[in-house]
C-alpha cells in the first residue's frame, strides 16, 4: 500500500505530468464543445432516411434503458481503472479527445436522417447532448473498442471492452439508433484513431506504459 501511494504521489508531483494532464483535460473540454455543435449541425441539416440491409429486415426493439445506462456503468468502471494509475490519464484523455473530434468531423460531412424519427426512443438524458442525426460513426461501438486497444496489454480488460463494443453494436442496431454502416465503420475508424494517437502523443504513450516521470507533452 505504501509503495502504491508513493508511486502515484511521484506521478502527481511531476511538473511534466501535471502539464500533460492539464493539456489533456483542456483538449477533452474543447472536443466536447466541437462534438456538441457538430451534432446540432448534422441534425438541423439531416436529409431523408435511407434503407439499410439490417435495419430494414429486423423489427424495432425497445432497448432505450440499455442504450442509456449500460454505457454509464461502463464509463464508471473505466474511470475507476484509469484513475487507479494516474500515469495513464494524460494519454487516455488525449486519445479520447482525438476520438471525439474525429467523430465530430465525420458527422458534419454527411447528414443522413435517422432510421427512426429524430429523438424517437432516445432517452431524455441522451437528448441533452445528442440530437438524433449525429450517426456516423457509432460512439457506443467505437469508444469501448478504443478502450480495448488502449488496454490491449491487459487481456482481461481487452476482452471485456471488446465484449462491450460488440454488445453495444447489437443494442444500437436492435433499437434502430444507428445504421449498420455506422457500427461497422466504427471499428475501422477507431483503430485508425488509436494508431494516430500513439504517433501524435508518442511521449504520453511511452509514459502510459513505462511511467517515465520525465515525459514531455506534444
Amino acid at each position: 500500500m505504501k509503495r502504491w501511494i508513493h508511486t502515484r504521489k511521484n506521478d502527481l508531483k511531476s511538473k511534466q505530468f501535471q502539464w500533460s494532464l492539464a493539456l489533456g483535460v483542456a483538449m477533452l473540454i474543447v472536443s466536447l464543445f466541437v462534438n456538441f455543435y457538430a451534432s446540432r449541425y448534422a441534425t438541423t441539416h439531416a436529409s431523408s432516411t435511407v434503407t439499410d440491409i439490417i435495419l430494414s429486415n429486423i423489427p424495432f426493439f425497445n432497448v432505450s434503458m440499455i442504450f442509456t445506462y449500460a454505457p454509464i456503468l461502463m464509463w464508471v468502471f473505466f474511470s475507476l481503472i484509469t484513475f487507479h494509475e494516474p500515469k495513464r490519464v494524460p494519454f487516455i484523455l488525449k486519445t479520447i479527445s482525438l476520438f471525439i473530434v474525429t467523430r465530430a468531423v465525420f458527422i458534419s460531412l454527411t447528414h443522413l436522417g435517422p432510421f427512426v424519427p429524430i429523438n424517437q426512443h432516445i432517452p431524455w438524458i441522451i437528448q441533452q447532448y445528442t440530437f438524433g442525426a449525429d450517426l456516423f460513426f457509432s460512439a457506443h461501438t467505437g469508444f469501448p473498442f478504443l478502450m480495448a486497444l488502449i488496454y490491449w496489454d491487459r487481456p482481461w480488460l481487452r476482452y471485456f471492452f471488446i465484449f462491450c463494443s460488440v454488445f453495444f453494436a447489437i443494442v444500437v442496431l436492435l433499437g434502430h439508433y444507428h445504421y449498420s454502416i455506422d457500427v461497422l465503420g466504427a471499428f475501422y475508424i477507431t483503430y485508425t484513431i488509436f494508431h494516430m494517437a500513439t504517433i501524435i502523443f508518442a511521449k504520453d504513450n511511452t509514459y502510459f506504459h513505462n511511467g517515465n516521470t520525465e515525459v514531455k507533452t506534444v
